[in-house]
């Protein structure tokens, strides 16, 4: 009986170690900018120029890529394409609740891993406001275009591009916006800032 306490004991304390060293990480430093991608295509520019234009911003914004993980080998290249601060619905039917508005982000994932990327993207996406108030993805179709598929299966080397959207009180200033793969219980989140 007393080898069983121990027992039972020692494995509570290794299970409590192991949940209480979690790595988890939020990554801001985008991996690529769009502003760097632009810059390469235009002309050649002055040698100090051209590194600073190639050094990575602190701050991930629109238009920048931020390499993930998932918790089960999952290797994505999240972009945030594209930010609506109000976002309108794509028929008469479907609004925003009262006091509320509709925020959305275009977000393009490419599975850069060797296994498929299988998720449903909007479900690792929040937002903050200034306050410090966060908000999931909400279900709507917004006029701006498609959403993003609730149910992902990309092979390697292809990507899923759509819009997921948060609602939002109207009062509300987002600063920024949070994803994460295998439904969001990814250890790493990628954090763009969009005010």
């Amino acid at each position: 009986m007393r080898r069983t306490i121990i027992a039972a004991t020692a494995a509570a304390g290794l299970l409590l170690t192991a949940t209480a060293c979690t790595d988890d990480e939020i990554t801001t430093a985008p991996s690529k900018t769009g502003a760097a991608e632009e810059s390469k295509k235009a002309e050649p520019t002055e040698p100090a120029a051209e590194e600073e234009a190639e050094k990575p911003s602190k701050d991930a914004k629109v238009g920048d890529t931020i390499a993930l993980k998932g918790n089960e080998g999952e290797k994505v290249d999240a972009v945030l394409k594209k930010w609506v601060d109000d976002a309108k619905s794509a028929d008469e039917f479907f609004k925003p609740a009262d006091g509320k508005r509709w925020v959305a982000a275009q977000f393009e994932l490419t599975n850069t891993g060797e296994k498929p990327y299988v998720d449903s993207p909007s479900n690792g996406a929040q937002v903050a406001d200034a306050e410090g108030q966060r908000f999931g993805a909400t279900f709507a179709d917004i006029a701006d275009g498609p959403s993003m598929t609730s149910d992902a299966n990309v092979p390697q080397g292809e990507k899923v591009l759509g819009w997921i959207v948060f609602e939002v009180p109207k009062t509300s200033k987002v600063v920024t916006v949070q994803f994460a793969l295998s439904s969001g219980f990814a250890s790493q989140t990628g954090q763009w800032k969009v005010s």
